[in-house]
């Protein structure tokens, strides 16, 4: 009995201990690039005397406050046409009965499989008809739906108890007044995990705006940022202020909304 407890607790010291090591690699980079972006001499080696002068200076020469508020436009229209289309889809194939619902899934599911850069060429085609290319169009509709958001909402309306709808409908509540009303508001976990998911990767998204927009009016973060970094290749602390100020509303996002986003992972998937 004392050998098992002595194995439990060294199992769970060395548990704890490997944690520890891998929050040391995972943060180490980190520190160094804030460190890096406070220095005033750039070098991680030889940080010198700390200054905020690099983040002023950066967001001035990479003009930040354009790139911020297409970032955000951007983002923000994504993830509102990726809920509302996942939450309609997922409603449906949760709860609606069809013909073909285990067919329209399972053609959901193997579009998680085709990487978006294999559909970049009739997407850019079709854009190009219909006049949309170098516009904001652009950067919202090729990605307004998408299979992972509505496999994830659909998951978790199954989790749902199926009396909370009974109950709604012997009210006098339709279709719509039970998934607005009932079904959207218990899933708020899973809707926190997917604008979570949906804006911080757009937000990262340096594909589009590279491919359907050249116009600078249009330059979305991730964009200025690739530019910036060419500019001041050799200047690593303006380099690294850079990557702090496009990181921070990520950051800032995800410390907000991460309790929800971890009971929307751990509940999703229960049922089949």
């Amino acid at each position: 009995m004392i050998k098992l407890i002595q194995s439990s607790k060294f199992l769970k010291s060395l548990s704890l201990a490997l944690l520890l090591l891998g929050a040391v690699i995972v943060l180490l980079p980190l520190v160094i690039v804030v460190l890096t972006s406070f220095s005033r001499v750039g070098s991680v080696n030889n940080p010198g005397e700390f200054t905020l002068a690099n983040y002023q200076e950066a967001w001035e020469r990479g003009n930040f406050l354009l790139a911020f508020a297409n970032s955000t436009l951007v983002a923000l229209a994504v993830t509102g046409f990726q809920i509302l289309t996942s939450a309609l889809a997922g409603y449906a194939l949760a709860r609606l009965q069809f013909r073909g619902r285990q067919a329209v899934l399972l053609i959901v599911l193997m579009s998680l499989i085709i990487p978006f850069q294999l559909l970049v060429i009739p997407i850019f085609l079709v854009l190009k008809w219909g006049h949309l290319i170098n516009t904001y169009a652009a950067l919202i509709l090729p990605t307004a739906v998408n299979g992972f958001g509505i496999f994830l909402l659909r998951q978790y309306f199954l989790t749902i108890p199926v009396e909370l709808e009974e109950a709604a409908a012997l009210d006098g509540a339709n279709r719509w007044q039970i998934l607005w009303q009932v079904i959207l508001p218990c899933a708020r976990p899973a809707l926190v995990t997917l604008f979570l998911f949906t804006f911080i990767g757009e937000w990262n998204d340096l594909f589009k705006p590279l491919v359907f927009t050249t116009r600078p009016e249009l330059q979305t973060v991730q964009l200025a940022l690739a530019e910036f970094q060419e500019q001041f290749t050799s200047n690593w602390s303006l380099m690294m202020a850079a990557v702090v100020i496009s990181t921070i509303p990520v950051v800032v996002l995800f410390l907000l909304g991460q309790r929800q986003f971890i009971r929307g992972i751990a509940a999703t998937g229960i049922k089949n």
